[in-house]
């Protein structure tokens, strides 16, 4: 089924949409990805694939209530929905197999 696979950044925002639960909101997930992967990703990068993963159901989002740290403005807020999570398992199950497939030996010689 064409659009069902996840790309390696999309794959990074979902999951810090997992791990941060109640938390995830465009700034704090670009931040988040920014802390884990030492990368320097934009805001806009990750608002993007927000808004494409949304639309391939893979997320779900509402608005949060206004806030005065934000200026009255509210966040929408991100959580995964069930076809989210069954993409990110897949894709988990597939990159185990090929790492148990790989030798020890291959990584000895670091």
């Amino acid at each position: 089924m064409k659009g069902t696979n996840l790309g390696e950044f999309e794959e990074l925002v979902l999951l810090a949409v997992a791990a941060m639960q109640e938390e995830a909101y465009s700034l704090a997930i670009t931040d988040e990805i920014n802390k884990v992967t030492g990368r320097n990703i934009t805001f806009g990068v990750v608002h993007s694939a927000l808004n494409r993963l949304e639309n391939k159901g893979f997320l779900q989002s509402e608005m949060g209530g206004a806030t005065k740290a934000r200026g009255g403005r509210r966040k929408r807020m991100f959580t995964l929905s069930v076809s989210g999570k069954k993409a990110l398992l897949k894709t988990k199950a597939q990159r185990d197999e090929f790492w148990s497939m790989i030798p020890q030996f291959v990584f000895d010689k670091l």
